[in-house]
């Protein structure tokens, strides 16, 4: 093993030997090189003051070289802000100014100690991080049965790690914090086990009350006092879209000191919050009372980054950094938020007024871009095939029964034609197949 990461793995054992515990056998091994082109770099930028010939980029009159059939594009910002290669951690101006809109936006996590963010390619990259700092062959990661497909490929096909499922909804068709419970609780053999709770869910657009936001904070305590090391990961991809009855902030602020055997991850971005989904802009924050296990745990991070991307894109942390600055930021991004939620309460009211009669039922949804039937009699499959074939309409089949519908990228207008064309598409499937 290297001495790098031998003296890291000893700083976090005896700083904090469950998070130690709760490291991958690659999480173990990696290790941010100290030595080398990235720290020589550094070095001669800070001290080179006649040449610096180091770092791989080429320069010309001072200034990154580059093509002026790009830069004529971008004549807003500076070269140095565009060509240069990022920091692996990110711009930061960048991490700062995301860590200041954590705060405001995420009242709980005041005072709490967390990391810096670092800076990923957007957020299936922090979540593949997670995976690699965490994830070994067997490992539990426990997830709704309502989830984002890439997890099984992130930390199941990837990494090997048992995929453990529980019902999203209860009974009364709130969020099951009994089944999660139940599922982190079965994991006391292993000792160890990865939750990823992802709110706004996709794909229901289901986000947890208050309460429900408490229950599953307990959930997760009971298992920490079972003697389950618990790395609790918050995927908030569609952070702030909230809509109505539900949590207004991410349950990383109540997760950040909750317990010595949890460990609360942060995966965030600007992907969707801030409408930039090419950009590819995200962060990772890990919470610990401890500068010292954090300080471990972005070096390993750093590791990771440096092994698989290297950095990220610098023009595009460029352009979100200018956009949080900005004094219309606030006001440009409430009116999206107003359009996307009259698009929700729209579909909404649409689905309680009666007129598609029984043909399906939906799953709860208060936030996010989505929403799910539940079709009664007929496959969700071939209603999707029908709709696009016939109707020129795309929408998602999950399972047997559950059509996903996406209205954050249908305009209000369009909404009634939509759901009458499901519903058209519905019973003539029915008849078909009747």
């Amino acid at each position: 093993m290297n001495p790098l990461a031998k003296q890291l793995n000893e700083t976090l054992e005896a700083d904090n030997p469950n998070v130690h515990a709760m490291l991958s056998n690659l999480g173990r091994a990696i290790y941010f090189p100290k030595e080398g082109i990235l720290s020589q770099s550094a070095e001669a930028k800070a001290k080179a003051k006649k040449f610096n010939a180091t770092i791989g980029i080429a320069t010309e009159g001072g200034q990154p070289m580059h093509l002026k059939v790009i830069q004529d594009t971008l004549s807003a910002y500076n070269p140095k802000d565009l060509y240069e290669y990022a920091p692996p951690a990110g711009k930061p101006e960048l991490r700062t100014a995301w860590r200041e809109k954590m705060i405001k936006e995420n009242p709980s996590i005041a005072g709490k100690s967390f990391s810096n963010p670092v800076v990923t390619n957007a957020l299936t990259h922090g979540l593949s991080i997670v995976a690699d700092l965490f994830a070994d062959a067997g490992d539990a990661v426990v997830i709704p049965d309502k989830n984002w497909e890439n997890y099984e490929l992130t930390f199941g096909v990837r990494r090997g790690a048992e995929i453990v499922e529980y019902p999203l909804y209860n009974e009364e068709s709130r969020f099951n914090s009994a089944g999660l419970r139940e599922a982190l609780l079965a994991q006391k053999g292993k000792g160890k086990a990865i939750v990823v709770l992802n709110f706004p869910n996709n794909p229901t657009g289901y986000t947890p009350t208050s309460k429900e936001g408490d229950e599953i904070v307990a959930a997760i305590r009971d298992a920490a006092e079972a003697g389950i090391n618990v790395v609790a990961v918050t995927d908030d991809a569609y952070f702030g879209l909230f809509f109505e009855d539900s949590l207004y902030e991410s349950l990383f602020g109540k997760l950040a000191d909750l317990h010595p055997r949890v460990l609360a991850v942060k995966v965030d971005g600007a992907t969707k919050e801030e409408y930039v989904w090419g950009f590819r802009v995200g962060f990772i924050t890990y919470a610990s009372s401890s500068a010292s296990t954090l300080n471990v745990l972005e070096q390993k991070t750093l590791g990771i980054i440096r092994a698989t991307i290297s950095s990220g894109p610098h023009p595009s942390q460029t352009f979100v950094l200018r956009a949080l600055q900005s004094p219309d930021f606030d006001l440009q991004k409430a009116e999206k938020y107003e359009i996307m939620r009259a698009r929700a309460v729209l579909v909404k009211s649409l689905l309680d007024s009666g007129r598609y009669g029984d043909v399906w039922g939906y799953y709860p949804f208060n936030s996010g871009y989505f929403m799910c039937l539940k079709l009664k009699e007929v496959s969700a499959e071939a209603v999707r095939s029908h709709l696009l074939n016939e109707y020129g309409i795309g929408t998602i089949a999950l399972g047997e029964t559950d059509l996903r519908v996406a209205f954050s990228c249908i305009e209000e207008a369009n909404l009634e034609e939509l759901f009458d064309t499901i519903y058209k598409a519905v019973n003539e499937v029915s008849s078909r197949v009747g």
